[in-house]
């Protein structure tokens, strides 16, 4: 069913795993564990980190029907479509601008569970390919 590489969409949602878990910088609390505070640090999203940036890059990469695939496979895993209705959903996807296919995937809350589970309707395990990607 799938024309896209699935590793690409596997590394798009591993990044947007990623994007999904972060919180604003915090200040540490006096008295906080200086070693518990390295652990937290990752899941704060500072200006240096590349995550956003690498999601980013990883969409604006795509063909424009790699796009409308990822896009249909969105839909599918947040149950706007079911898997019968593949080529309905890609053809759907096809009817936005590309550019507003990215803009929709990153505005979309929860991304990248509805990837994991539009793979998984297509026969895809992406539990164990995406975690080659962490």
């Amino acid at each position: 069913m799938l024309s896209i590489d699935p590793e690409k969409v596997f590394f798009i949602l591993v990044k947007a795993r990623q994007f999904d878990g972060k919180v604003a910088p915090d200040a540490p609390s006096p008295a906080s564990d200086a070693a518990d505070d390295q652990d937290m640090e990752v899941l704060q999203d500072y200006a240096e980190d590349a995550t956003e940036q690498e999601l980013q890059d990883a969409i604006a990469g795509l063909s424009d029907e790699e796009l409308n695939e990822v896009l249909a496979l969105a839909w599918i895993g947040r149950g706007d479509f079911d898997a019968e209705q593949w080529g309905d959903a890609v053809a759907e996807a096809e009817q936005i601008g590309n550019r507003e296919e990215a803009r929709a995937l990153l505005d979309m809350p929860l991304v990248s569970e509805y990837l994991e589970e539009g793979l998984a309707a297509l026969g895809y395990d992406p539990t164990a390919e995406a975690e080659g990607h962490l």
